[in-house]
């Protein structure tokens, strides 16, 4: 039976706001550019957090954590550390929804020093590979203030715009203009969208909360996101205890900016999910096919939990030895978005789960349309690749993806059922 689903948006209460909606940030060469200052704090004093520059490992996060705190005053720490609960651990989205689906402080409201010591907290926290970890969450960023400013070429209205593709994409309209940003695709940005502050695409609409006090001791979680990523690290005792859900996605899928430099910063998930399929001869294909239709991930934002109770697709025990392979190296992207050390412990856990992990496609194995969809699910790895038509380059395919785990999500601090 076929089965459409677009992604459902739960308002959630923030406990905590900003003060103030400041415009004008910009991401330029993988770092921030604020076009105004950090308020002033009222009386309550800021608390003063210990830093180690010497750290390594986790250590490290903590330090660079607490480091960003320090340049905070007492408000903006109070918008920044946050209880590790399960309604604060699960406000991430794929969409342009600003803060009525995240926690934490905004970007658009930190001056140059603070912005400059969040990336050092995203940098130590991030996997080191090229498109993966903290170079590809600056390019989804970055891919984001393309789209604002292709939604602001055209005249849009103000409000935020729905990422979620209609069930008929020829019901869309026509757009009014065929302007384009110059560091933009060759494309059509739509007559509608927008905007910055609380809503909306830029790199100015990016939360960063920490849940739970950094430390080497307890439990606490790295939360970062907007638009298109979503990053859910939870610590525990000095440990990486999870690294998942962890979200990407890009609109558009690859761009030039003035400088001649073309970014496509999920092209290393999308061409191993390629050299996969690619492998399967017409029996593997056939036995791989999914009977369902996706528009989306299964398992995007409010979805926790509700992993298939079945596993579909060929197991990876079918395979041949270079095909397993294969099968690793499509996981691997999704999984160096953590540091490189968690990584590699990930995927020997997956490598020695492999023979009963599966793998399943739905729409055709060419990635090239709506409807396009891949999935790998493990024992306890869940990926997720998907084509959906552009909502704001409408005549290009734009990509969601997900990377779960179906025992260390929110570093199983949460029970789902």
């Amino acid at each position: 039976m076929s089965r459409d689903r677009t992604v459902q948006v739960r308002k959630r209460r923030v406990r905590r706001r900003m003060a103030g909606v400041a415009a004008g940030i910009v991401l330029v060469g993988g770092g921030f550019v604020a076009a105004n200052a950090a308020s002033a704090s009222g009386t309550k004093a800021a608390t003063h957090f210990a830093v180690d520059k010497k750290a390594t490992g986790v250590g490290a996060v903590v330090s660079a954590a607490h480091t960003f705190l320090n340049t905070l005053d007492a408000d903006q720490q109070s918008a920044t550390l946050l209880d590790f609960t399960q309604a604060n651990a699960t406000a991430w989205s794929n969409l342009p929804c600003g803060s009525s689906c995240r926690v934490g402080i905004q970007t658009s409201t930190l001056t140059d020093a603070q912005l400059s010591a969040l990336k050092a907290v995203l940098k130590s926290a991030l996997g080191t590979g090229k498109n993966s970890g903290y170079d590809q969450a600056m390019q989804v960023l970055a891919a984001d203030d393309v789209l604002n400013t292709a939604s602001s070429s055209t005249g849009s209205a103000s409000g935020a715009p729905t990422d979620v593709p209609s069930a008929d994409p020829s019901a869309t309209a026509a757009p009014t203009s065929t302007d384009a940003p110059t560091d933009a695709p060759t494309g059509t940005p739509p007559s509608g969208g927008g905007g910055g502050g609380g809503g909306g695409y830029g790199s100015g609409n990016y939360y960063l909360a920490f849940l739970g006090t950094p430390s080497k001791t307890g439990t606490w979680q790295l939360h970062f996101g907007g638009h298109h990523l979503a990053v859910n690290i939870t610590y525990k005792n000095g440990k990486v205890a999870g690294a998942s859900p962890y979200f990407v996605g890009v609109e558009p899928s690859s761009w030039t900016d003035a400088s001649g430099t073309t970014y496509a910063p999920l092209n290393d998930m999308r061409d191993g999910m390629l050299a996969l399929t690619s492998s399967l001869s017409t029996a593997q294909l056939a036995k791989a096919k999914l009977t369902e239709t996706f528009t989306d991930v299964l398992l995007g934002p409010d979805q926790d939990g509700n992993f298939p109770e079945t596993k579909e697709g060929i197991k990876a025990s079918e395979l041949s030895a270079k095909q397993k392979k294969l099968v690793l190296e499509a996981i691997h992207p999704w999984i160096a978005n953590v540091d490189d050390a968690t990584a590699k412990q990930l995927m020997k856990t997956y490598a020695k789960e492999l023979n009963e992990t599966y793998v399943a496609y739905s729409g055709s194995t060419s990635l090239t349309s709506q409807g396009d969809y891949v999935r790998i699910d493990g024992p306890s790895v869940w990926v997720e690749f998907v084509c959906q038509d552009g909502v704001v380059y409408r005549d290009k395919i734009h990509y969601h993806t997900v990377y779960r785990d179906h025992t260390r999500d929110y570093g199983s601090e949460f029970s789902f059922s």
